[in-house]
């Protein structure tokens, strides 16, 4: 039985990861045919944002080095209307996006400045200053910015992120020009209190919860639990990965991310509206899975294919 609870979005948009942060950790390199199938495969289980790639330099994420051969074979997928956001790091790789055609793009930063430097090799304000003259073109050319925020609420090396601290580097890059701040639990350790108390922050601090989404990660079995937390405080968008894929090359203690299948069960559930078919979505996670040669982390999944 499927009743809409009180306090609740109507609909959540739901903004699939599995292609690019999902993928960008397999040691065996899929092939560019198979990343452009699982797009439209997804695409047609009716998810409507679906990050496709990154243009980062093939040495960093060698999985995603076919970037350029991948996003035109995506061409029909963005002119049905689906959004194909990408990761570009610098200058370089946004130009790389927008000569094929990329509308919508994302930043990566960090929270915490031992994660600023192991993955950009910069200090937090040094990577801020290079996102500057990225968001600002991007802008100009009318492409829309999505601020991608990791460690917000964990850290490896650092333990627990101060709230503040999060709040500062968030409103750093809305202050960019970023229209859509994403906070990431990279390392899985957030609990609702903390969700709610983070996004509260925000909220006074000017930052508006129709901008910010969420990146859950579930090594603590918190991921479904956050996400309802969010919910509660009125975000409607919210990341996951097809299949459960993916964690984090520079955080070895990251799990994978919150299962799509495991969300959609959930909001369906809710009686929250997503667009999304959940039998053709787990039947696209069950072929991915086959062609990774494991099976699936994500319980729905694992659960409706064995009823088939």
């Amino acid at each position: 039985m499927e009743v809409l609870a009180q306090d609740l979005p109507p609909r959540v948009r739901i903004h699939e990861v599995g292609a690019r942060d999902g993928l960008q950790n397999e040691k065996t390199v899929v092939p560019t045919e198979v990343k452009a199938e699982f797009v439209h495969r997804l695409a047609a289980a009716g998810l409507t944002t679906i990050e496709a790639t990154s243009f980062v330099h093939p040495k960093w994420v060698p999985q995603l080095a076919d970037a350029e051969q991948l996003f035109p074979q995506l061409e029909d997928v963005q002119g049905a209307g689906v959004a194909l956001p990408v990761l570009v790091p610098n200058e370089r790789g946004l130009d790389r996006a927008v000569a094929l055609g990329a509308r919508r793009i994302a930043v990566f930063g960090s929270a915490t400045e031992t994660f600023a430097r192991r993955n950009l090799n910069r200090t937090v304000d040094e990577s801020l200053a290079m996102f500057e003259p990225v968001v600002a073109r991007a802008k100009d050319d009318k492409v829309h910015v999505r601020g991608y925020l990791s460690m917000c609420f964990g850290d490896p090396w650092e333990g627990p992120v101060p709230v503040h601290q999060v709040v500062r580097v968030a409103k750093a890059l809305m202050d960019l020009g970023c229209d859509e701040l994403s906070l990431g639990d990279t390392i899985g350790v957030a609990t609702p209190g903390h969700v709610q108390a983070l996004l509260a922050q925000l909220n006074e601090e000017g930052v508006p919860t129709s901008a910010i989404g969420v990146h859950f990660h579930d090594t603590y079995g918190q991921a479904l639990a956050n996400t309802l937390a969010a919910l509660q405080h009125g975000v409607t968008t919210v990341d996951a990965s097809a299949g459960g894929l993916g964690g984090c090359p520079y955080a070895k203690s990251a799990t994978g991310n919150l299962a799509t299948e495991d969300l959609v069960w959930m909001l369906h559930g809710l009686g929250i509206e997503t667009g999304v078919d959940l039998g053709l979505l787990t039947a696209t996670s069950v072929w991915m899975a086959e062609r990774l040669g494991r099976p699936s982390p994500s319980r729905t999944v694992r659960a409706l294919s064995h009823k088939e």
